[in-house]
């Protein structure tokens, strides 16, 4: 049995050394420690040793299991570590000290139009508010004043989705739940992406951005609405521009208005952007109706305020000359590019 263990530790040691990877070092142990392995086997011959050299024999063969595992581990270790550093070895290398480039890149239009009016309305002490693009029947239409079956549900071609909520079609959409954050006197913005379900050209898009505004104190008027429109347009465009104010109608203002801008692609004489008007349509606005107010929890009684959906990317036209409405969502990176934040 002695000469049994002393020839297969010398077998071991000569077939470990020549296993360089680890499927040979692997196929080793189960020949040595696996069910029918030579270890196990002599093991199992113990039954067939007498008395005290059973005992002896079964620590030698213990001993030498227990060197073999060792053995084993170690020679997995030292071929994964190999294996490793071969593998950093044949990456591709880089020069680390070649210059790099110092290209920027550039931020949307939109973006700089609308971190643009963020400032101008924080400095009027607005506060800059966030929604999100899906919402529920309720906030998007009822409590703006639509119930179900309003006609004025057929202006917006809404994207309904499989769980009953819906893409918002305006940024009203979160009027409901600024009010109930913050109650009256308010005053807070929330930019934030549109979509509607209708044909696409010059002018029109199914995804376009947009920025809800609202003024909530005592004795709110038109002529408040009228001076910060002013003060936004005047910041903005850096001049003066021709607006006019007409009649509107959206159930959740009372008067409701259209303000329009004259067109600064073609100076007012009409273009596709335009529709041939002349003018293009700005930023519908009004005196917030009781009913949405009380929807908001705030008591018509005794505050009033005004609401406007300012066309974020219409106006993001105006001021660069963008022509075709189109081209702000292309993705066309040379067109884009042109942007730069001053």
């Amino acid at each position: 049995m002695n000469e049994k263990i002393s020839s297969l530790r010398e077998s071991f040691e000569r077939e470990l050394e020549a296993a360089k990877n680890s499927e040979a070092v692997e196929k080793l142990r189960v020949a040595y420690l696996g069910k029918k392995g030579s270890v196990t086997e002599l093991l199992k011959g113990l039954k067939d040793v007498s008395g005290e050299q059973k005992k002896e024999m079964g620590q030698h063969i213990n001993l030498l299991k227990k060197q073999v595992e060792e053995k084993i581990g170690a020679q997995i270790e030292k071929i994964k570590a190999a294996e490793e550093e071969a593998l950093v070895a044949s990456t591709e290398q880089y020069d680390v000290t070649l210059p790099v480039t110092e290209a920027e890149g550039s931020y949307h239009p939109i973006t700089l139009v609308q971190r643009q009016l963020e400032e101008i309305f924080a400095s009027m002490g607005f506060t800059i508010e966030d929604y999100s693009e899906i919402v529920d029947d309720y906030h998007c239409f009822e409590a703006l004043n639509i119930p179900k079956h309003h006609p004025a549900r057929d202006m917006q071609d809404t994207y309904y989705l499989e769980n009953g909520q819906l893409l918002k079609t305006h940024t009203s959409a979160a009027q409901n739940a600024i009010m109930k954050k913050y109650g009256a006197p308010l005053r807070a913005i929330f930019p934030g992406r549109c979509f509607r379900n209708e044909a696409t050209d010059a002018c029109h898009e199914n995804t376009f951005f947009q920025m809800e505004g609202i003024m909530i104190d005592k004795n709110i008027s038109i002529s408040n609405l009228i001076y910060f429109m002013k003060t936004m347009l005047s910041e903005v465009f850096e001049r003066d521009i021709n607006v006019r104010l007409r009649p509107g109608f959206f159930p959740f203002v009372e008067p409701g208005f259209e303000l329009d801008i004259s067109c600064l692609i073609c100076g007012g004489e009409g273009c596709p952007s335009c529709k041939n008007s002349g003018w293009l349509e700005l930023c519908p606005c009004g005196m917030i109706h009781p009913n949405v107010l009380t929807a908001g929890g705030i008591d018509p009684e005794e505050y009033t305020g005004f609401a406007f959906g300012l066309g974020l990317t219409r106006l993001v036209m105006m001021k660069y000359g963008v022509k075709d409405i189109r081209d702000l969502n292309s993705g066309n990176l040379k067109a884009l590019s042109q942007f730069r934040h001053e």
